[in-house]
């Protein structure tokens, strides 16, 4: 089974973004610094790029106007907005679990949620994100995009290593659990989580 990775940045009091969605502050503690930390070995290992409208709006309008910066990846933007797809973005309407559960039956190497925080919250509320890879910017906002929205439940995380890089930490969890909830062959959530519960 393919490996679905949340990799994102947030604030160190838990934003994704800014009051008004801005993220000029994604950004070590020393602007000058060339260190490119974790990103370009994590790339190599994804095929598959996840994401909503908002994420890829700001991408091609504020980031990359004139370039898509995913070219080796098959992105895909979910959104309820009539948009043209291309060869390597398309365009969904299809529910976010839908969508992961039909991708990671497919042969590839590890499809990556990018954003935004009501995908997130979808997927984790399905059990359905294998690695957590957050890094933790030396910002605190006071106020904006929180990554994580309330949940119903808890979701218990095993850290698996750590690093810090131009003031950045990054944290690398897996589900506390094991084996992995296996939603491709539809075992049944509920009963999952009483066995998750017993292991955590």
């Amino acid at each position: 089974m393919r490996t679905i990775v949340l990799f994102i940045a947030m604030s160190l009091d838990g934003y994704i973004a800014d009051p008004a969605g801005g993220v000029d502050w994604l950004s070590g503690q020393d602007d000058s610094a060339e260190d490119a930390g974790p990103y370009p070995a994590f790339i190599r290992g994804v095929d598959t790029i996840i994401m909503g409208y908002h994420t890829w709006n700001q991408i091609t309008t504020e980031l990359s106007p004139g370039e898509w910066i995913y070219p080796g990846q098959k992105s895909y933007v979910i959104t309820h907005k009539a948009l043209p797809s291309s060869e390597t973005v398309t365009f969904t309407s299809e529910d976010p679990c839908s969508l992961v559960r039909r991708l990671a039956g497919e042969d590839g190497k590890a499809i990556w949620i990018c954003g935004g925080a009501e995908i997130i919250r979808q997927l984790m509320k399905e059990h359905m994100i294998n690695r957590y890879h957050i890094s933790v910017i030396p910002t605190i906002l006071g106020n904006g995009i929180r990554l994580f929205s309330p949940m119903e439940r808890e979701v218990k995380l095993r850290l698996i290593r750590t690093q810090t890089w131009n003031g950045i930490t990054d944290l690398i969890y897996e589900p506390r659990f094991s084996p992995q909830p296996s939603f491709l062959s539809g075992t049944p959530l509920a009963s999952y989580g009483k066995t998750a519960g017993r292991r955590g």
